[in-house]
């Protein structure tokens, strides 16, 4: 019994999750921890503290927004032990609303070490991990999933759209110790796969055979001309022909002008260049493939995914439109428990915050109707004006006409 007990113990203690950061921005000492960079100098655009113009709670919802335009954001923070994610899976997670409906600019994360300098924090500081969306114009709308390896910085192969609206969204990448991931958008998987697969961390398995070459006598093309189809005796006819219906102006002078020539027209019994007829090649034998051969450069590394001093995350931002919230981040390594946490926070912020919008909307709706009648009836009330105006002065003239006329 004693047995048993223990093993349950031991079971609920290893369900534990680590929690290594979870930022809420709940009050200003926020503040405290976090650090801002200047080195972007009067181009370093500035935090706010705020839950935006429309939200679910005014307390809860509040994060950090971008609060100038056209300005470099950076902004970190150091945990105060640095971990590795050796041997754990590795959740990144947070809010990003683009409240000022985007048009260019990044929304994303970054996991640094822990040599670094915060007031220095800039697009050239080393990072493990870069996450989130990245927008600019209609063709760039992007999640970035980003990792270095050996002094590298890997793009995804793959291409995941982000989220594009105003509106709160929850993204989280999870990074697994057997050298897999996911991304999810709003709780919901967009992509997964293998990180050997999707980026290029190693040198392929395989390559081309440098000494094979395609059989000079290899026949590629399905299809060949056929040799015994004879071009037509009419077939050449010329693309165009002088226009028959055209005739030699009256005052048209060949020794002032020139020999006269009538315009040119198309003509309708022109075929266009003649080709023979198409039939399967006897000796066709398909497209060669080059054969491949184990690469001499490629060596496994089963510890893609590890990363020994993870000491800090961070923004480091460019935005032409400023306005974006980050809030509640998560670092753990224990995706069920980030999937709630989600539930809990992002999924009523954005039911709340849809709501607020709605009615916010409805009432500038009413407002612009209420302003475009108005409207109306001013330019009513001008052109009723207008016409008293023209009627007034016709009566008058009226008057003066009779008087002279009466005079007379």
């Amino acid at each position: 019994m004693k047995i048993f007990i223990m093993s349950i113990l031991v079971s609920l203690a290893l369900a534990e999750p680590t929690i290594y950061l979870n930022e809420e921005f709940l009050t200003e000492s926020y503040k405290t921890q976090w650090v801002e960079s200047t080195f972007k100098g009067a181009d370093q655009g500035k935090f706010t503290w705020t839950a935006g113009k429309f939200y679910n709670d005014a307390e809860k919802d509040k994060g950090i927004q971008t609060s100038q335009d056209a300005k470099f954001y950076g902004i970190s923070k150091k945990f105060d032990k640095a971990f590795s994610n050796e041997g754990k899976k590795l959740v990144i997670q947070f809010q990003v609303k683009h409240e000022q409906t985007i048009d260019c600019g990044g929304g994303y994360v970054k996991l640094v070490g822990s040599n670094f300098e915060q007031d220095k924090f800039h697009g050239e500081t080393p990072y493990h991990i870069m996450f989130g969306p990245d927008i600019c114009g209609l063709s760039t709308k992007k999640v970035h999933v980003i990792f270095n390896y050996k002094g590298q910085n890997l793009l995804i192969k793959k291409d995941i759209k982000c989220k594009d609206d105003e509106f709160t969204h929850v993204y989280t990448l999870i990074v697994n110790p057997d050298n897999t991931y996911e991304v999810l958008i709003d709780n919901e998987k967009v992509e997964s796969g293998s990180l050997e697969d999707d980026w290029d961390f190693l040198a392929p398995k395989k390559i081309k055979d440098p000494n094979a070459k395609k059989p000079e006598d290899w026949e590629d093309n399905e299809k060949i001309d056929d040799i015994t189809d004879k071009k037509p005796e009419e077939w050449d006819k010329p693309k165009t022909i002088p226009d028959p219906k055209a005739k030699k102006p009256e005052d048209w002078d060949d020794e002032m002008d020139g020999e006269w020539e009538a315009p040119q027209i198309d003509n309708p019994e022109y075929k266009g260049e003649w080709k023979p007829k198409q039939i399967d090649n006897p000796k066709y034998k398909g497209p060669w493939v080059h054969p491949e051969i184990p690469n001499p450069d490629y060596k496994p590394d089963t510890n893609l995914y590890v990363y020994k001093d993870i000491g800090a995350i961070g923004f480091d931002l460019w935005q032409v439109k400023s306005g974006t919230i980050f809030d509640n981040i998560l670092l753990t390594d224990d995706p069920a428990y980030a999937k709630k946490y989600a539930e809990q926070t992002w999924k009523v912020t954005a039911d709340g915050e849809k709501k607020m919008k709605d009615k916010q909307d409805e009432i500038e709706r009413k407002r612009a109707e209420e302003e475009e009648a108005k409207k109306k009836e001013e330019e009513k009330k001008k052109e009723e004006e207008k016409k008293t105006q023209e009627a007034t002065k016709t009566d008058e003239k009226k008057d003066e006409e009779d008087l002279t006329k009466t005079e007379l």
